[in-house]
Parts: structure tokens; sequence; C-alpha cells
């Protein structure tokens, strides 16, 4: 299954701050075949029953100069036994950048049928479905195709503030274009983005640097001279990165956030934050690169096959806790967080995108617990080997769950800090 996201964005200060969070967003103005389905959207509004001109009686109040004709969305809903649906949607006024947002849902259709891509159509968020929780995208949609002759379907995801005006688009597609495509639209519905105590209104730019400045001072703050040494400027990126992503995802979708700008611990080691998931990640990184440089000066053995190990040496609780709680339950989560529940009637959907965030923030905490009391690579006897191996190969797998489950995030791993 592949993506595509919709729309793309024509304000470059939006893509800088998307790529800052390790998010690639199409970007362009979609050239003649986006006008030409505007075109071909104009003639299908011509033709509907739904659509009638704009008559200005006496005394009402100008119309803005780009609106094309009205259409009527109550009745249609009527018609069609449409559940799940605002009450109060009626009378649509359809301007030519409604028309825009269609023809790119449509062109992404097009793509998905014809290469069978998976296809993601979006507004403008940070991310697709890990959690639609933005201070700086109105909405988004997404779509999405599975195997040979599958038809795409179609998930707005959308802040609770635009959800009513997603709808409107969602039905005007329905009447314009009734194929089975716009029959499966479904709407995925995001809690608000509340700001505490902010000085002055702040945009997606401005908490972005306030979060990479709070992860610079406290860089400085540990390692002192060394985190201003320009190799730096990556990792502080990937932390801050990383503590937005988790700041924004580790909450359902449907729940508020209320994010405090003082409030610094989210740029640390925080136990709740993606910092100390990633500092978590470059200690698993510093443990192997250890043993290996250890291994080339001779003073330990090459790790040995999985095969040939004696995991009867893991007797430490800390070690069973890994095994039981993380390993062994991390397809079930990914599973988990891959699904969208639909219900039965109606068009809103939920999806786990928390589920993921919060797993590492847990295997952080209990990965740091067992380091922190017990010694990996001790003297080089051969009688401590055995248990030294099992550590090790324990320690690995725990490693490989880290990459795979901050990879689902888009977050590449920090190999030290």
């Amino acid at each position: 299954v592949s993506v595509c996201l919709v729309p793309a964005l024509a304000e470059e200060g939006r893509r800088e701050v998307l790529q800052q969070l390790r998010v690639e967003w199409p970007h362009g103005s979609g050239g003649s075949a986006l006008s030409n389905s505007v075109s071909a959207l104009k003639r299908a509004l011509g033709q509907s029953p739904c659509a009638a001109a704009c008559e200005q009686g006496p005394g009402t109040a100008a119309l803005p100069e780009d609106v094309i004709c009205k259409v009527h969305l109550k009745s249609f809903v009527e018609q069609q036994g449409l559940v799940g649906y605002d009450p109060n949607l009626d009378v649509l006024l359809v301007t030519e950048g409604k028309l825009r947002s269609l023809a790119e849902l449509q062109q992404a259709v097009l793509q998905c049928t014809v290469s069978n891509p998976a296809v993601l159509p979006a507004s403008g968020l940070p991310d697709v479905v890990p959690s639609c929780h933005t201070i700086w995208a109105p909405c988004c949609a997404l779509l999405q195709a599975g195997g040979q002759g599958s038809c795409c379907s179609i998930v707005h995801v959308v802040s609770c503030e635009e959800e009513f005006q997603q709808q409107q688009l969602d039905l005007l597609w329905r009447i314009l274009d009734p194929g089975a495509h716009t029959a499966l639209q479904k709407h995925l519905v995001c809690g608000p983005v509340k700001v505490t105590n902010p000085s002055s209104p702040i945009g997606a730019d401005q908490y972005f640097q306030l979060r990479r400045h709070q992860m610079y001072e406290a860089s400085v703050m540990k390692y002192g001279e060394l985190a201003q040494d320009e190799a730096w400027t990556e990792v502080i990126n990937g932390l801050t990165a990383a503590a937005i992503r988790f700041e924004m995802l580790s909450t359902a979708h449907r729940s508020q956030i209320t994010l405090d700008l003082q409030d610094s611990s989210i740029s640390t080691k925080g136990t709740k934050s993606g910092a100390f998931v990633m500092y978590n990640c470059a200690r698993l990184a510093t443990l192997f690169d250890t043993y290996q440089q250890a291994v080339e000066r001779g003073t330990y053995p090459p790790l040995p096959p999985a095969s040939e190990l004696n995991y009867s040496c893991l007797r430490e609780e800390g070690e069973w806790l890994l095994l039981f709680n993380y390993l062994l339950p991390f397809p079930e989560v990914l599973e988990q967080a891959a699904q969208l529940s639909a219900p039965t009637k109606g068009i809103r959907i939920t999806a786990n995108t928390e589920t993921v965030c919060k797993f590492l923030i847990q295997l952080s905490m209990d990965f740091s617990s067992y380091y922190n009391r017990v010694h990996i690579l001790g003297e080089p006897f051969p009688h401590l080997f055995d248990q030294m191996f099992a550590r090790l190969r324990l320690l690995g797998a725990v490693r490989d769950v880290f990459h795979s489950a901050l990879a689902t995030l888009h977050l590449p791993p920090l190999s030290q800090i």
C-alpha cells in the first residue's frame, strides 16, 4: 500500500517547518492537469440538479467575487439517506478554491486507479495518521488503496474547528463525482490544540524554534561546550523533531492537546518526552559500538549466533519484562496503531495514533531502569561471556524494536548523544 498526500503546499514557510519535522510533503501548483480538472468540475456543476445560480435580492449583502453558484447540500443528504453529517449543513456557496481542492483529490484518485498505489490526500498537516493535532494545518484527507482492482478509501483528517467545512467539501464531491471512491469517504476528527499563557499568538515556525532553543539550552547544560560544536546541529534538530512529534502524538487524536511553551522538560530527558526515547536509543548504539571496538581490540570474542547462546543466563526480572512486555507484543502494537476503526453508520472513524508513542515511552522507562542497574559489558573473563552474550542478543532485539517503532514516526534513530 502506498500513499499520496493532498493538497500540495503553496507556502514555502509551511513546507520548511514540515521538513524540519522530517515530513516530506508535496508542493507546487498542479499545472495544466489541475486546471482541466477544475474545468470538468465546473461543467458537472452546471448539469447538477442540486446547483442553482446565486440570485441577489434587493438589500442583500454582496457575494464574494469568486462565488460560482450555490449547491443545496441538505436536500442531497436527505435524498441519499446519508447519516452522520451536521444537521446545520444547508446551502453551500461554491468557489473556485473549493473546486480546486476537489480537483486535487480527483487527481490523487486517478493516480491511485492508474498506478494502484494507496493514495493519501491532505490539506497541510505536519503528519498524516499518526496524529492530526497541529497548530498550523486546518485539515487534510487521506486516500488509500489496497491490492489490484481495489478502490481508494478516502479519509479526511480534519481539526474539530474545520469539520463543518470539510463535510461541505465531502458532499460537494459526492454531488459532482458520484463514483465508488466518493461514497467511501470517512472523517477522522482531531481535538483542538490549546497553548497556555502565550505572550503573543504563535505560529508553527516560532513553536519549532522555541522547542529547538530549549533543546539546545538543555544540551549545553548537560554536555557543556561539546553541544555547541557544529556536529551537534543535526543531533539537536533530530531531538527537537522527536520532542515535537511525541508532544503532538502521545495524546489520542480526539482529545485536546495543551502545549505549555514554558515546560522545557519536553525538550530534555523527561520520561514522557521524545528526547528521552532518542536518548535511550543512543545509549543502545553506544553500547554496541563499545562492544564492537572491544572485539576489534581482542578484549571480547565476537558475538556467537543466536542459536548457540545460553538464554538461561538471563535471570534478571528486567530482562524478562523487556521480552514479554515489549519484544513479543510489538507486532500487535504495530497492527493496533495501523487500524482505522470505522463505525457501522456515520462518517467518523478513529485511529490509535498515540499507540506507538506510548509504547516507546514505556519501553524507554523500563529499558533505562534495567540499563542503569545491570552492567552489560563486564570483565573479559570467559566464565562471564555466556551471560554477556545473552544480554547483548536481548538488547539487540530491543534496539531493533526502537528502530522499527521510530521508523513508523519517520524519525531516524540517533547513534550518539
